[in-house]
């Protein structure tokens, strides 16, 4: 096998600042070979590379027992809890199986729903926003990520799932376990057994909602799977509390980072952002360009369910392939001065929710809660600002966030 010498360092540089790195891979060619993940992997950052590999059935999405056989030699006998939730989630599920469980969960996400949850984030905003009145008005700098990006989304999914708001620091804290596991690429075994035990809580919170729920159903989504489990659209109650750990854990992780580095991208560029603020209705246009500008997920892995051939390079069954969403969205070849922020750009969709069967079925709750956010954001406090220039980033790479973004009010 022939394997091409350019790697991805996977340092505390590339964490601030990934797209130099990408930059230089696009040039370097299609294909590259990793160590930086367990057991090596294919890199693909070209745009068209990416879109094929992720509607190619010939690549499988059922990668949880890589992360686990990934940490260490006893990883595969104390993380099988792990394992047996996360297998059944409809992220890491192919064919019928995830078709099956997509049909039940798209319920909650057609155009229909998501509109009458409008009013209900659209309040949940306006509190959070309640809050920065007095220290806008004395000059107090908040932090965005704490203080906001952190707290709409766990809110508004556990208004779509009707589970208490004021466990939402225990949601919070388990999603970002699991997400500190997923995104390493060398786990280490501390991380896989934290990382674990937040999923059990996840789970067995859940399990103790079931009972009553199945007493009282309502229209919330864990109802909808109940219902769904009666019609045989869910198979087992396994099943169903694995749908409702996705859904609380990937809902919280995409949202909570585009508004962090959307509004971080958008105080950079005074410019763009004087744009917005004097026509709103370009809001659509400039969420999708700050998705593609500086996606909140950077990359996704697939494993190879047989042999095939890319660009002159034998890619073996078995072996994980990174399809590089955050270079996709940077290819020259795909957007003109791809480094450039255009909220007005038109140039085709970015591939910060993926492609093909697995797009991200919470994509459009994603643009209503962003949208909303920042919309009441810039009308409350027009002359917000940054407070340091310099980025905190987060040191997940497949999760790109800011760890923290102090924000200077002003009504």
């Amino acid at each position: 096998m022939h394997q091409p010498a350019t790697d991805l360092m996977i340092d505390h540089d590339f964490i601030q600042h990934p797209y130099p790195a990408y930059d230089a891979l696009l040039a370097a060619g299609p294909v590259h070979w990793s160590t930086q993940f367990c057991g090596g992997a294919w890199l693909l950052p070209r745009y068209a590379d990416v879109i094929d590999v992720l509607r190619d059935p010939r690549l499988s999405t059922q990668r949880a027992g890589r992360w686990i056989n990934g940490s260490g030699p006893q990883a595969r006998t104390e993380l099988r809890e792990f394992k047996r939730i996360f297998s059944r989630s409809l992220l890491f599920l192919n064919g019928t199986q995830h078709t099956r469980l997509r049909r039940v969960m798209n319920a909650g996400f057609k155009p229909g729903a998501l509109q009458a949850l409008a009013p209900g984030i659209l309040r949940i905003v306006d509190r959070l926003c309640d809050r920065f009145d007095a220290m806008a008005e004395a000059g107090v700098e908040i932090d965005f990520i704490r203080d906001f990006a952190r707290q709409l989304p766990a809110l508004v999914i556990a208004d779509m799932l009707a589970i208490d708001p004021a466990d939402q620091s225990n949601f919070v804290a388990w999603s970002d376990d699991i997400a500190h596991f997923i995104g390493s690429p060398t786990p280490s075994m501390e991380i896989a057994r934290q990382a674990q035990s937040s999923l059990v809580a996840l789970n067995d919170y859940f399990r103790a909602l079931l009972p009553q729920r199945r007493l009282h159903p309502g229209d919330d989504l864990i109802s909808q799977l109940i219902r769904a489990e009666a019609s045989g659209g869910v198979i087992t109650t396994n099943e169903l509390l694995a749908q409702c750990c996705t859904l609380l854990f990937a809902g919280h992780e995409t949202t909570r980072n585009l508004l962090g580095n959307g509004f971080f991208s958008l105080l950079q560029h005074p410019a763009q952002l004087q744009d917005l603020k004097n026509n709103p209705a370009l809001m659509p246009s400039a969420l999708r360009e700050l998705l593609r500008f500086d996606s909140p997920v950077q990359y996704t892995g697939r494993i190879l369910t047989s042999d095939i051939e890319m660009h002159g390079h034998r890619m073996k069954k078995g072996q994980l392939v990174i399809a590089l969403i955050g270079a996709a969205n940077r290819d020259p070849a795909k957007f003109t001065d791809p480094a450039r922020l255009d909220l007005a750009r038109n140039q085709g969709n970015h591939l910060s929710f993926g492609y093909g069967p697995h797009v991200c079925i919470g994509a459009q709750l994603t643009y209503l809660e962003a949208g909303i956010a920042l919309t009441t954001l810039l009308k409350r406090f027009p002359a917000a600002r940054l407070v340091e220039s310099a980025a905190a980033w987060g040191a997940n790479p497949l999760y790109r966030g800011l760890a923290r973004l102090p924000v200077r009010l002003a009504a």
